[in-house]
């Protein structure tokens, strides 16, 4: 028996995030397992009278072409998904992988090559993503995850204890899940409004016994805030904006996943808004080695403040994961140009650090830490203060 909150998740997904109207040619990107929300957002964009386009996701792609695959071959964008990235106007991806960790014993330095051929398809993603939404060449784009034994396992949680926590944070436990995101719309949008007014940010987290804190300035005056309540990541519940210069280090509190690769402890020291020194307790090459895969990985693209509090618990999915409600993360690599960021690369890597209190690994408090603006603390012990 299906799950009956995927055809209200579908509905949500179509109707609400995408608007998907008659005559849209609609992209749905997705894995294989995916299946049965793939059926359910196919029927929604077909009765909202848009043209479905399917392209299954398949895993091993990526494995063979890492396995298989000349440098030359390795490096190139097939041009079926340059025409398809140029066409469409609504693009719909559905995770659901079987094996979160399938490219992690795969030569590093052949990721990166790989990764540098979709570098076009980025450009041209984030450039379409970035025009208005009355312009006739903007991408509407979707994400979202479906339930998935792997999911739940890097999470620790069983398949039915997973399936509640990706349903409850996208509030389709709510008899109106499209009316609550429009609700949290507003009420980010005081958020954004207040944000948009300051200049500089100052993100603090106090040391721990493993590390020595955050204390990073953020010059956002020049960038853009954006607004995220459910209408391209599902589900949502941040704001972001694309930052200038960078200078302090932040010491990510949550491990730091990237194609199932998981990098523990991750500190990154910034200088002019560059990364100029980068260390980790676990897979330190790996996070080294992408941070040099182009000239952009090693700039951030952008900072953002997590504001989804029916979200509480790290998944090792940053979907969720950066949208924990009392947490900010930052991105290295590209960014988004309606934020305000011209920088490109094939990265994107966002990290996550928490700013509530906790217990350490011993079961001292730890308190939480503060993000000020312009030297007002607005956001204390993961809670906003002042807006």
């Amino acid at each position: 028996m299906q799950d009956p909150r995927l055809n209200k998740l579908a509905d949500v997904l179509v109707h609400y995030s995408a608007k998907v109207q008659k005559g849209d040619i609609v992209g749905i990107s997705a894995d294989p397992a995916a299946e049965p929300l793939t059926q359910a957002v196919m029927r929604s964009v077909i009765q909202a009278g848009g043209l479905p386009f399917v392209t299954p996701r398949w895993a091993y792609y990526k494995e063979a072409m890492l396995e298989h695959a000349s440098e030359d071959l390795l490096g190139m964008l097939h041009p079926l998904l340059k025409a398809y990235i140029d066409t469409v106007n609504v693009h719909f991806s559905l995770w659901a992988e079987d094996n979160t960790r399938s490219l992690s014993r795969y030569d590093t330095k052949r990721q990166s090559r790989l990764a540098q051929a979709y570098k076009p398809f980025l450009s041209t993603f984030m450039e379409r993503a970035a025009l208005p939404w009355e312009h006739p060449k903007r991408l509407r784009w979707i994400g979202t995850q479906f339930p998935t034994n792997a999911s739940a396992q890097d999470a620790e949680m069983s398949l039915r204890q997973y399936e509640d926590f990706v349903y409850k944070a996208g509030l389709l436990h709510l008899e109106k899940p499209a009316k609550a995101w429009q609700e949290i719309h507003a009420r980010q949008e005081k958020i954004r409004d207040y944000l948009q007014q300051k200049k500089i940010f100052h993100f603090k987290a106090p040391a721990c016994e493993d590390h020595d804190g955050t204390d990073l300035r953020v010059d956002c005056s020049k960038s853009t805030w954006i607004n995220c309540a459910g209408q391209e990541n599902f589900p949502d519940g941040e704001v972001f904006a694309g930052p200038g210069a960078v200078d302090g280090h932040v010491n990510y509190t949550f491990p730091a996943v990237y194609n199932g690769m998981e990098v523990n402890s991750v500190r990154l020291r910034f200088k002019d808004g560059r990364v100029i020194d980068a260390s980790a307790s676990k897979n330190e090459d790996y996070l080294v080695k992408m941070l040099d895969q182009d000239a952009g990985a090693r700039n951030l693209g952008e900072i953002a403040i997590g504001t989804n509090y029916s979200i509480t618990d790290f998944s090792r999915n940053t979907l969720f994961d950066e949208k924990i409600g009392g947490t900010f993360h930052a991105a290295v690599g590209a960014g988004y140009p309606e934020s305000g960021s011209s920088n490109q690369s094939a990265l994107h890597w966002d990290m996550v650090c928490d700013l509530r209190p906790r217990k350490g690994k011993d079961g001292s408090a730890i308190p939480g830490g503060t993000i000020s603006a312009d030297g007002e603390v607005f956001h204390r012990d993961g809670q906003f203060v002042v807006v």
